[in-house]
């Protein structure tokens, strides 16, 4: 999606918006002991009680509001009865619809009290993620945002997920430019739009470089080979000031 229009632009701020505030309430909430169903579903009556949709629920029939992933899993966790314990590593990602515009973003969190190697992925994940979305900016190259990010993972240490990408977003969950690298990719010869609009969401390992499903058709990613893994995202959009980020809370 290109905005063409204030109007638009307000509705994916309203949205993207919805979404990051889903995320800050689910993750008020996660404590020892709760089932990944259980935080699903306080995701789903945020949702609900600001007139938007799961998009994972109504594009693809995904069998939760929100994905929920725990240590091992990397992304498209299933909500479930799963328990949550102190130490925990956990992602969620929450995409949503409403008036015809998606947001999609995701963070994640440790539960108390969390080894001291986790604090720093997680503070690292984010940093990863920022250094991104610093290279949006209108007629700059996708694969720019790979580039930073690549340089930040080799200097720090960390590997990243190299099959799960950033993508297009707005009118539809997933949309043109497909597959936005973030890991160095020199054959991406692309340039941002002006008002393109876009997701920037690294996946920050300890070793893993890929995430691979368990081979029985399940939802659920798992890290290859196996490590601890971050993600962290926001949907943005490409001005000629740089990035505009969507998916802020209140």
């Amino acid at each position: 999606m290109v905005i063409s229009s204030d109007d638009e632009l307000e509705k994916l701020r309203h949205i993207g918006r919805i979404c990051a505030n889903t995320i800050q309430t689910m993750a008020k909430a996660v404590q020892p002991g709760m089932t990944t169903r259980e935080l699903d579903l306080i995701g789903r009556q945020y949702l609900d009680a600001h007139g938007a949709q799961s998009a994972p629920e109504v594009c693809y029939e995904f069998p939760g509001a929100t994905c929920i992933s725990v240590n091992e899993e990397v992304a498209h966790g299933v909500p479930g009865d799963r328990v949550i314990a102190a130490g925990d590593l956990v992602n969620i990602d929450v995409s949503a619809l409403k008036d015809g515009y998606f947001g999609d973003t995701g963070a994640s969190f440790g539960v108390a009290p969390v080894a001291q190697k986790t604090v720093r992925l997680l503070r690292d994940g984010k940093r990863a993620m920022t250094a991104g979305i610093n290279q949006v900016k209108s007629g700059a190259r996708y694969a720019s945002i790979g580039d930073a990010i690549g340089i930040f993972a080799k200097k720090n240490g960390y590997t990243l997920i190299r099959n799960l990408a950033s993508h297009g977003v707005g009118q539809s969950l997933h949309e043109y430019p497909e597959e936005i690298a973030t890991w160095p990719n020199r054959h991406d010869k692309r340039l941002m739009k002006e008002g393109q609009v876009f997701t920037v969401e690294p996946f920050l390992s300890f070793g893993a470089i890929f995430a691979e499903d368990d081979g029985e058709g399940n939802w659920t990613l798992y890290s290859e080979p196996r490590a601890l893994t971050v993600q962290f995202e926001h949907t943005v959009v490409a001005s000629r000031n740089g990035p505009v980020i969507l998916t802020l809370p209140d």
